[in-house]
């Protein structure tokens, strides 16, 4: 066999072998969305926590799959199928909270390139930053949610977590989480949009108040974001952002 067949040969090896691996891992073959509307238990609104949990492995086995690894893929398909087929998926949830604390702690806000506890907004050629209402152009999600998040005097406060736009009165909202690993509700404060500053490089947004004050601002009250629709607690939570002073230098104007 010449050369060229030999490579031929291996070329088709090659792409069986792909194909085949490929087909060990179809993330629609775990039919979540269906086992969630057929499942009462996956229904009930004390479980939402449970399916956003089946979700998010449905999700990291469709980014293992995208990067190859089959494999791994695969048995977090086969976590998720067993997972769902239990009696009770409840009481599989560990509750030890000093444990799950531990395990938890990597998802500690994150520091980026110039994220360290001391900021570098009073280096040398610091350009001024930008109002979020006056970016041209306008922000990508990408952008937004894992950014970080500094107070006026530029200390860390900790990173977005989620958005929440399209109110019916125009007041966004970015969830940071603050003060150690994050839980949906715990540990994060509601930050309205249009009181953000945001770096010309677009790599870190600022509250308009100090660290001191960010630390005195309520947390999230729920994980269901029942909040939105008290409007009485908006307008307290909102005006703890307002720009209180004329000390501008401190956004490096």
């Amino acid at each position: 066999m010449n050369h060229a067949a030999v490579l031929g040969a291996l070329a088709l090896i090659f792409w069986f072998g792909v194909s085949e691996a490929a087909a060990q891992c179809n993330v629609s073959d775990a039919r979540l969305e269906e086992a969630i509307l057929q499942k009462p238990e996956l229904r009930d609104g004390a479980n939402r926590q449970v399916v956003r949990d089946l979700r998010a492995l449905r999700d990291a086995a469709f980014i293992l799959w995208n990067y190859g690894l089959h494999d791994d893929c695969e048995r977090i398909l086969g976590n998720i199928r067993e997972l769902v087929a239990s009696p009770s998926m409840r009481d599989l949830v560990a509750n030890d909270e000093d444990e799950a604390d531990q395990q938890l702690a990597a998802g500690e806000p994150m520091l980026h390139d110039g994220g360290q506890v001391l900021g570098n907004r009073d280096g040398e050629g610091a350009r001024p930053l930008i109002d979020i209402n006056e970016l041209g152009p306008g922000l990508r999600a990408d952008e937004i949610l894992g950014a970080e998040v500094r107070s006026s005097d530029d200390k860390i406060i900790g990173e977005v977590r989620n958005v929440v736009i399209g109110t019916m009165d125009r007041r966004d909202y970015a969830i940071v989480a603050s003060g150690g690993f994050f839980i949906p509700g715990k540990d994060s404060i509601v930050v309205p949009l249009r009181h953000l500053k945001v770096d010309q490089e677009r790599d870190s947004f600022f509250l308009q108040i100090t660290e001191a004050e960010a630390k005195a601002v309520p947390l999230m009250p729920d994980q269901e974001y029942e909040w939105l629709a008290d409007e009485a607690w908006r307008l307290r939570n909102d005006a703890l952002f307002q720009y209180q002073g004329p000390n501008s230098q401190r956004f490096g104007d």
